[in-house]
Order: structure tokens, then C-alpha cells, then sequence
């Protein structure tokens, strides 16, 4: 029998040294960032930017490279000191009683804190919602000049994939189409680092 997957757990394409994170572009910032291996200068370091584990969840967020500017879907591969530099420095995107003193502490580490940490429902193949949840990070400030000048490691586009696996979705093929997925093992975080970003 099948362990339940956690409600709260990182899965992310790993290795010793790197993860994979996902985000998706207009072909104008896209492109040229695979094409380079770096993000452009047009790419705006004082903005938040959202980074994602989870290929299915990247999926439903741009519904398979087909919503207007995520036409681009990119596999960023980041350092783990990074990664984990990001989780060390982030706050819950949202109040949580028990965790927060009160609402006004959240909102003061919420204005202190790069990283922001959001849990969503994870996706099936029809991108329906899974009972465990799936890790987003939000960058900003530091955070993001960091993710894009110090922790990438390597672009790929990845949006030949997305259509293939959507198409074999399309076609009723999910065994193929599954096995087009990337694997996400669990990622092996540090003892106590996701303690306080759990909701």
C-alpha cells in the first residue's frame, strides 16, 4: 500500500548540489533566458517573482503555456544554498493564529522577510487538486537579485514538454503522459527548517 504523501512536504527535482524550480514567461524575457542560460536585464530584479517545484503545479498556473505572457515555460536550476537561503529568510504569506503572536507581528515580519512561503493544493494530470499541498516561493528584494544573478545554475525551456504531456493528457494517454513527468522526490530539507512555514 501507497504512503499517503504529507500534506506539507517539498518535492522538487534535486541533486546534491542543485534544484529545479519552474516559472513561466512572455517569449520576450523566456527566450532569451534559456537561450542564455541567465535572465535578461529586462528581467525585474526589484519585482516579486514567484518560483515553483512542482511541474503540475506550474502546469495549472500557466494551463500548459497557454495563458497570455506564460507562453514560455522555464526549468530554472538553482544552487540548494539558495533554495534553502530563501526558506531560512521566509515568512508565511499569510496570518496564521498559533504560529504569529497576532496579526500585527505577521504583518512585521511579513514586511521584514525576502521570501514569502505559500502552500497550494498540488495537481493531478487533469490539474484537479490533490489533498497535499504544493511549495511556493515568493522573491523579493535580495531574494530575487539573488535567484538571478547568484543561484541560477542553468535555464532549460521547457515548454515542448508542457504540450507534449497536455496533449497526451488531451488524448487520454496518462500512462505516457506520466511518465513525461519530471521526477520530484521528496527534497531532504534540513531538520527544523520548514517548521515555522507549515500552516
Amino acid at each position: 500500500m501507497t504512503e499517503p504523501v504529507p500534506r506539507h512536504q517539498i518535492r522538487a527535482r534535486h541533486t546534491a548540489s542543485t534544484v529545479v524550480v519552474y516559472q513561466a514567461y512572455a517569449p520576450r524575457i523566456g527566450l532569451p533566458a534559456a537561450r542564455d542560460g541567465a535572465f535578461p536585464s529586462s528581467w525585474k530584479r526589484d519585482r516579486m517573482t514567484w518560483i515553483k517545484p512542482s511541474f503540475l503545479w506550474m502546469m495549472y498556473r500557466c494551463g500548459w503555456a497557454a495563458k497570455p505572457d506564460q507562453e514560455t515555460v522555464l526549468a530554472v536550476e538553482i544552487t540548494r544554498e539558495g533554495f534553502e537561503w530563501a526558506l531560512e529568510h521566509a515568512c508565511l504569506s499569510h496570518f496564521r493564529p498559533g504560529l504569529h503572536a497576532d496579526e500585527a507581528a505577521w504583518k512585521r515580519e511579513l514586511k521584514r522577510a525576502p521570501t514569502r512561503v505559500q502552500w497550494d493544493p498540488e495537481r493531478d494530470l487533469h490539474l484537479r487538486p490533490l489533498p497535499h499541498r504544493s511549495l511556493q516561493l515568493g522573491l523579493m528584494g535580495e531574494a530575487a537579485r539573488r535567484y538571478a544573478d547568484e543561484w541560477t545554475v542553468s535555464i532549460t525551456d521547457v515548454t515542448a514538454l508542457a504540450r507534449e504531456v497536455h496533449g497526451r493528457v488531451q488524448g487520454g494517454d496518462l500512462v505516457s503522459a506520466r511518465r513525461l513527468l519530471p521526477e520530484e522526490p521528496p527534497y531532504p530539507e534540513p531538520a527544523g527548517l520548514l517548521g515555522r512555514l507549515r500552516e
